[in-house]
């Protein structure tokens, strides 16, 4: 076996599933996942909270406002899902973890 032929033995054995998870894991996930999917809810609803607001004045306005305005809703959804949200991500977390089971 040459050097070339353990390299990539090594790469292959690296990309190899290395089993189920086990519950914690599977649990911190599934609590992961649902949060963000309820970031993205909740960042949908303040999209549109924000769309009609008028940025008149000396600093307001132009593309660099509509990029910033964009990761500033980005972050306070994130912020909402972490504290809580609407409650959509125990749903969530718990069908995740239904079907994952339902896998088996």
């Amino acid at each position: 076996m040459t050097a070339d032929d353990l390299q990539v033995s090594a790469a292959l054995s690296a990309t190899k599933p290395q089993g189920i998870l086990g519950p914690a894991k599977n649990a911190t996930q599934a609590a992961k996942a649902a949060e963000d999917f309820e970031a993205v809810f909740i960042n949908e609803f303040m999209g549109a909270m924000f769309e009609g607001i008028k940025t008149d004045g000396p600093f307001g306005g132009g593309p660099g406002e509509s990029i910033f305005r964009s990761l500033m809703i980005d972050q306070y959804s994130k912020a909402v899902a972490k504290q809580g949200g609407f409650g959509l991500a125990a749903a969530v977390k718990k069908e995740l973890l239904h079907a994952q089971e339902n896998a088996r």
